[in-house]
């Protein structure tokens, strides 16, 4: 049995991973490459022999780069011996220098014999150190000489001084931390409901962590640590999951109708997003990633995950509550204008959407922003292919997970080796990748484009390569030019409540 702990001094435990469980490898948690944040120093192993006898082992790390950003790696025991028979647990310090920002990615090798084989475990790790404030260097020439009332005159001055920096810093420091704790305590008050573990056995599992959620994380190593425990605390077991029918199909990307059985049997109908057995880890990763992003805002207009299956080489599955009415956006547009796309095929078109209709899902489009907005969220792909419509014509707003193979139309690449929406990004998106309120309120005016036009191309006759826009357009189309959520919403319901009246 080998699993392990991330732990930061002081704190405790964080998370607990198992790799190797009654005798069982678990090669898709071997193959994850974890993120260690900047707030941890040392990983925690625990493994024990279940053959009755100590197994020899050979321990080693490999740093891949950056050798001015981290020290090199350090164990806590030999780097051969044996494993023992009893549960023992080893430790691997991970130091950064604090001299440079970087990602450090790190290898730890184990290799156990058992005489007549061996087997190697590669545990995947990717550090990451942050450049910390250089200390200036003080220089201090003293000659000795006697002290005079000058001297002591200045010397109490000085203490005085001290003394009252001191205080003031300790005030600016107590109200920053009770302005803190209120916005903790604020919170903890947004309870997340996550979907309930079950007996049912699981080669890979993640144990909860022993901290709530927090939306969002800023910085680098608070989003890695923040996937892992939304991973966790998101887990379901794979045999509660029946797949019923393909919904959309990519290169890699599946999206399947099925159900969820809960513990007492009872179904709901789900929608899940999985990829092939062909992906590759970064397209695993990304699945991840993305499918995470709105997971633990609750809204009408929002869609969020449900739950996470993760297990030994399978891909892993995302769930999201589901009904048979509910259908994608775009391809409900296209619908529109006779136009069939993946599972449509030759089912009827829609009825035609009236005017009043198109406002409407506007609002709601509006209405899920201004609540990820309300959250500190920024979406960064607004668009008709991220959002789901139900029979009644309400528009909820979900996460991009898979859509860059579901619709490669969509999304181009400008030589950087990443597929963006080109036609959807903001100028400054586009050409400094700078992300804000503003930016995704101009994705929304792209996606109220699609709604009038029923998923028309934005910007059709224009390559993507040929994106550009003219001097003098440039100036109204700035950030601080656009108008806000709240102008957008009081202008369509004031519209919307006009053509209720008069049409």
């Amino acid at each position: 049995m080998v699993d392990e702990c991330h732990g930061v001094a002081g704190a405790g435990l964080t998370a607990e991973l198992f790799y190797v469980r009654d005798g069982q490898i678990n090669s898709y948690a071997l193959n994850f490459v974890v993120p260690v944040p900047a707030t941890i120093s040392e990983l925690h192993f625990t493994w024990q022999s279940l053959a009755r006898r100590p197994l020899p082992y050979t321990l080693h790390v490999d740093v891949a780069s950056e050798p001015e950003a981290m020290h090199p790696p350090t164990f806590n025991i030999s780097s051969t011996g044996y494993v023992p028979t009893e549960t023992q647990t080893w430790r691997i310090d991970l130091p950064c220098m604090g001299t440079v920002a970087a990602e450090v990615n790190i290898t730890i090798s184990l290799n156990i014999s058992t005489g007549s084989s061996s087997t190697i475990l590669n545990f995947r790790r990717r550090k990451i150190c942050l450049k910390e404030a250089p200390r200036p260097a003080v220089r201090v020439d003293s000659v000795p000489h006697a002290p005079t009332s000058a001297d002591i005159f200045y010397a109490g001055a000085g203490c005085a001084g001290g003394v009252l920096l001191i205080a003031a810093v300790a005030a600016v420091a107590c109200k920053a931390r009770a302005r803190k704790l209120r916005r903790a305590r604020s919170d903890e008050q947004d309870a997340h409901a996550f979907l309930p573990d079950s007996s049912c056995k699981s080669a890979a599992s993640y144990t909860s962590y022993r901290r709530p959620t927090s939306l969002p994380a800023v910085a680098a190593e608070e989003r890695a640590r923040d996937l892992q425990q939304r991973i966790a605390e998101l887990t379901i077991q794979r045999c509660r999951v029946r797949l019923r029918a393909v919904a959309m199909e990519g290169t890699f990307g599946r999206v399947y109708k099925g159900t969820y059985a809960d513990e007492e049997g009872r179904e709901q109908e789900v929608l899940v997003k999985t990829v092939a057995e062909h992906a590759s880890q970064v397209q695993v990763s990304l699945l991840l990633q993305e499918g995470c992003m709105l997971y633990g805002l609750h809204h009408e207009k929002v869609l969020s995950v449900l739950g996470v299956s993760i297990e030994d080489q399978t891909a892993p599955f995302l769930l999201y509550p589901w009904n048979s009415g509910w259908r994608n956006l775009k391809q409900f547009l296209l619908a529109c204008r006779g136009v069939g796309v993946g599972g449509a095929g030759g089912a009827p078109p829609p009825p035609p959407l009236t005017t009043q209709h198109v406002v409407r899902m506007a609002l709601h489009a509006l209405d899920g922003l201004a609540y990820l907005h309300s959250q500190h969220v920024l979406h960064k792909d607004i668009a008709a292919r991220n959002c789901i419509v139900d029979e009644n014509l309400r528009v909820m707003i979900a996460d991009n997970a898979l859509s860059r193979d579901l619709f490669p139309a969509d999304y181009h690449c400008l030589g950087d080796n990443e597929n963006r929406p080109i036609k959807w990004l903001a100028l400054e998106s586009l050409s400094r990748r700078q992300f804000s309120p503003a930016a995704d309120v101009w994705a929304l005016g792209v996606l109220l484009w699609e709604l009038t036009t029923l998923a028309h191309q934005p910007y059709a006759e224009v390559d993507p390569f040929e994106v550009r826009c003219d001097g003098v357009l440039l100036g109204p189309m700035s950030p601080d030019d656009r108008p806000t959520l709240p102008q957008l919403q009081t202008f369509l319901r004031d519209f919307h409540t006009q053509l209720t009246r008069f049409v």
